[in-house]
């Protein structure tokens, strides 16, 4: 094109995958939506253990990447890795569709009914662990070869990972409303068997499509240096490290030998700057040892402050579906709304404004930047999270308003005349937050990692989703126990009328506000890799 600007779109492997990788969301969330239903209606958990139960799985299912993709990097090419996983991931969901449908027809006893529902849930966490961070690194592979550069903090111009991402979240934000909607409805009419059923054949055709467009992909992975492996790389270096603490010592140099050593001395205090680095020509390991280490420890504390948007993401699927299930919930006499049906207004917030996103506001930003990009991935997931803790007052407001009107009620009844339609706005507010933080997420931990481990960056990405389950089930546990410790039912009660989830809520932006707090600060002295790298060729 003229001025050498090529144009930004996707090419057809990148569709091909984005569509796979839909339909995989719509098996997923077609599950977990709804599971809290499932386990308060039909396991008969309680309120408590039923959220702390969801968030507990959802938890797993995001930390287990870190502990797999090590594994798919070093040793597994990641088109078989998909494969391999996707065929644990089946099994799961045929593992409970089938305890959904002996729990409707056969009398199951509850202990071993619950310990093979909890044995199907965890085989679908395994074989997610290797299955989604190697399908989007994958996806990722099929761009250009000149886009294998690392991102900077403070791009001048678009490139063509902002667009894959944006229209991947694009395409699993799809699937989920999809799943969310549809799946939740049939469920709750149909039956729990039919319901997770379709799911499983659902996830068996993304299967099937995966493996017959093989001849259109591209195998970016052969393409790099094969032998390396970011794994033992890693332990590698803390043995050496641990090596040369153990024998560290020093002796200054002689004056007649002042000068060579002097830079004997300059090359050890910087790495060596080689041409075409990390694109797949074969580096010393000596070279490469530190790195692999320090690009994880580096992102350590801009990871740790997105842990709060991850415990606020976890909502929605917990305590905002027992929320609409106490208020009024019919359009018609006889159709009712399932609360976890409210959830597909975040992905249809997404679907809906995602394309003004570059439309709108990168236009509008570029005039207050003076940059082709706007704003840069730092700044996006902060005014996601901004969005986040606005979303978490408006719910707090939202809760107070629904317990002082089911105060004024005589009847014994949990549902109040609040129309369910009262929680769209934290719906809608987290849905666009998503676009910012989730979106420049998943670019940001993917461009600060060496090209042979970018399956580690999309893991590093879904471990915060991980982390922040595990983090809100233990808020759920300790604050259970300071609440109800005088004997009374705590903010978590079982009867809605007495649960105080407005001040949960509170609590939650508290905290999220602090935490952009912290972030705000980090993010004035990050360096980006490529920032980094230049700092080392000087």
């Amino acid at each position: 094109m003229a001025g050498g600007q090529r144009s930004m779109r996707l090419n057809k492997p990148c569709i091909l995958l984005i569509v796979v990788a839909g339909m995989e969301r719509f098996a997923f969330k077609g599950v977990v939506s709804n599971l809290v239903t499932y386990l308060t209606d039909v396991v008969k958990m309680s309120n408590s253990t039923a959220a702390k139960t969801v968030n507990s799985w959802c938890g797993v299912t995001s930390m287990l990447p870190l502990l797999m993709v090590p594994l798919a990097d070093s040793y597994w090419y990641r088109y078989s890795t998909i494969l391999a996983f996707s065929f644990l991931y089946i099994t799961g969901l045929l593992a409970l569709t089938s305890t959904a449908l002996l729990w409707t027809w056969i009398p199951v006893d509850k202990t071993g009914g619950s310990s093979f529902l909890f044995w199907s849930l965890y085989l679908i966490s395994l074989g997610l662990s290797g299955y989604n961070p190697s399908l989007q690194a994958f996806g990722a592979d099929q761009l250009e070869t000149d886009e294998d550069l690392p991102c900077t903090k403070d791009e001048k111009k678009p490139d063509s990972k902002s667009l894959f991402f944006q229209w991947w979240y694009f395409g699993i934000c799809s699937g989920s409303l999809l799943g969310v909607s549809v799946m939740s409805y049939i469920q709750d009419t149909s039956g729990w068997g039919i319901g997770f059923a379709i799911p499983t054949i659902v996830m068996i055709t993304s299967v099937a499509i995966f493996s017959f467009s093989s001849r259109f992909y591209t195998y970016r992975q052969q393409e790099m240096h094969v032998n390396s492996k970011p794994l033992q790389n890693i332990f590698q270096a803390i043995k050496t490290t641990t090596s040369k603490m153990k024998n560290f010592g020093f002796t200054l140099p002689a004056a007649s030998n002042k000068s060579s050593h002097v830079i004997e001395l300059e090359l050890q205090e910087k790495p060596l700057c080689l041409e075409n680095k990390d694109l797949g020509e074969p580096q010393k390991s000596s070279i490469e040892l530190p790195q692999s280490v320090t690009v994880v420890l580096r992102l350590f504390p801009i990871w740790t402050m997105l842990l709060m948007f991850a415990v606020i993401f976890q909502q929605p699927a917990t305590f905002f579906t027992k929320q609409g299930m106490t208020m009024k919930r019919n359009i018609r006499r006889n159709l009712l709304i399932p609360p976890a049906m409210l959830q597909s207004a975040i992905t249809i917030s997404i679907i809906l404004l995602m394309p003004l996103y570059d439309k709108v506001l990168i236009p509008l930003t570029r005039l207050i930047t003076r940059q082709e990009k706007g704003i840069n991935v730092m700044q996006r997931m902060g005014i996601g999270m901004v969005l986040s803790i606005i979303a978490m007052v408006i719910a707090a407001v939202v809760e107070r308003e629904r317990l002082r009107i089911a105060s004024k009620l005589e009847s014994q009844s949990e549902t109040v005349p609040l129309s369910i339609f009262w929680l769209l706005p934290q719906y809608t507010l987290l849905g666009i937050s998503d676009i910012f933080t989730v979106v420049g997420m998943q670019e940001f931990f993917y461009c600060e990692v060496p090209i042979r481990m970018r399956t580690m960056g999309i893991a590093l990405y879904t471990s915060v989703f991980g982390v922040g389950s595990f983090m809100s089930a233990f808020l759920i546990w300790l604050i259970e126990i300071f609440t109800s410790s005088g004997g009374g039912d705590g903010w978590f009660s079982d009867d809605m009328r007495e649960a105080r989830l407005d001040k949960y809520y509170w609590l939650l932006a508290i905290s999220s506000a602090l935490s952009l707090l912290l972030y705000m600060v980090l993010c004035r002295y990050y360096k980006s890799r490529s920032e980094l790298d230049s700092e080392n060729c000087k």
